[in-house]
């Protein structure tokens, strides 16, 4: 890791030794781009105090801005810190508050909210899948909030509709949240909504009969060009020296600043010899899927953010095993990523059967890997891990959306061209 990701990795963790426990959730607009994170913590028993203050600290210094990359931000913060010190958040206009219907019920925080809201800060009502219309302390809650969040889990497709077109006509901006699968999505992308929420960002659609487009389907050759025939750093080279984009991004990216490497490397041949056949394959995949223009920002980051967790998390293996932990951590969205079956795609690629294992079922030395992650993306990890697993998990995963966020600001053409 570098000198600048562990001085940002030591900053989320408010000045001490043990890292900020959080996790960002996109909220994607009709568009499928980003309108705003949520920022969840990761807590255990007793920890609440300390958790508060070390999050009021990394919002006083920006790291917490510099993890979301200053976009808008939703973070839930406990009583006695709304109370006490929201001065903070006037200074941090891209962050806003997260608030439960029963706080409508509680005078002295009320005054204090009204007070926010009256400097502009973001707040976001939580209603889940509580009557709209309810007592007059929660309509003086509703009149205070520019966003209020709905369950399309618990919600019925009609109260989902009625429920946010009565939201949309009042002039606040409504969230679909618990969004977890395409047909929920599908209907979500018919109301007035500002933004959605939920899994099915991170699950493939269900298709009778999966189509590859053409661009796919090029996408598979190369992965599997590479993995067949053990090809050494000549042979890698020669692989994709015709793909221009593919190789200057990739140059371009182990070259920059962010990995510091003592000498600029001028070819694929010479990156594939500084870092070894299996890693330059891996970063050919990441800047390979980082150019799929058509599936959403966050998708990708959230693969590169799993690959490097899957890496880390296998720190203890074989240096050949923690790389096949990155392309496991990687390809775990290739299904997403290219709107079909994993069987289907796993059919195109000549994959060793540890990766194939972990991809299809969750089995082999890879699998236990992969249930760590999706239980710390699912927020599952708060109340039954100990303290130590909950502040490891948060190093490596501080650590890879930093990484992720680097690498894909280089995989991702449409960010080149803006900044060309």
């Amino acid at each position: 890791m570098s000198d600048t990701a562990v001085s940002a990795q030591s900053r989320l963790a408010g000045n001490r030794d043990i890292p900020l426990p959080v996790v960002r959730v996109p909220m994607l607009d009709q568009k499928r781009e980003l309108f705003a994170y949520e920022v969840m913590f990761h807590r255990h028993a007793g920890d609440e105090h300390e958790l508060m203050q070390r999050v009021l600290s990394t919002l006083a210094d920006g790291a917490l801005t510099r993890l979301v990359r200053g976009n808008r931000t939703f973070l839930t913060l406990s009583r006695e810190l709304l109370l006490g010190q929201t001065d903070v958040l006037q200074h941090q206009p891209r962050f806003g508050v997260v608030l439960q219907p029963a706080m409508a019920d509680d005078p002295e925080l009320m005054e204090r909210l009204n007070r926010m809201a009256q400097r502009g800060c973001l707040l976001m009502l939580d209603v889940g899948a509580a009557d709209l219309h309810g007592s007059v302390a929660f309509e003086a809650l509703l009149q205070i909030v520019q966003f209020v969040r709905l369950d399309a889990r618990a919600l019925s497709p009609e109260q989902l509709r009625e429920r946010a077109q009565q939201l949309h006509e009042r002039g606040i901006w409504v969230i679909a949240g618990h969004v977890d699968d395409h047909a929920t999505y599908h209907r979500c992308l018919e109301l007035p909504l500002q933004a959605i929420q939920g899994r099915y960002l991170l699950i493939p659609d269900q298709v009778e009969v999966p189509v590859l487009s053409a661009n796919r389907l090029s996408m598979l050759r190369l992965m599997r060009e590479l993995q067949e025939n053990s090809p050494g750093p000549v042979e890698l080279g020669d692989i994709i020296r015709n793909d221009a984009i593919l190789s200057y991004k990739l140059l371009s990216c182990v070259n920059s600043a962010y990995f510091g490497l003592p000498k600029q490397l001028k070819s694929v041949q010479q990156a594939a010899i500084f870092f070894g056949v299996t890693r330059m394959r891996n970063w050919i995949y990441t800047m390979s899927l980082g150019g799929m223009d058509d599936r959403p920002p966050e998708l990708l980051r959230t693969a590169l953010i799993r690959a490097h967790m899957c890496e880390q998390l296998a720190s203890h293996m074989p240096r050949q095993q923690k790389e096949m932990a990155f392309t496991v951590g990687l390809f775990s969205l290739l299904d997403t990523l290219m709107c079909a079956p994993m069987e289907f795609v796993l059919e195109q690629l000549p994959l060793v059967p540890e990766i194939r294992e972990a991809l299809v079922g969750n089995r082999g030395p890879f699998g236990p890997l992969l249930e760590q992650i999706h239980a710390w993306e699912a927020g599952q990890l708060s109340g039954q891990a100990q303290p130590q697993q909950i502040q490891r998990m948060a190093g490596i995963y501080l650590e890879a959306t930093q990484w992720a966020d680097q690498v894909y600001a280089f995989a991702d053409h449409k960010a080149q061209a803006a900044a060309a």
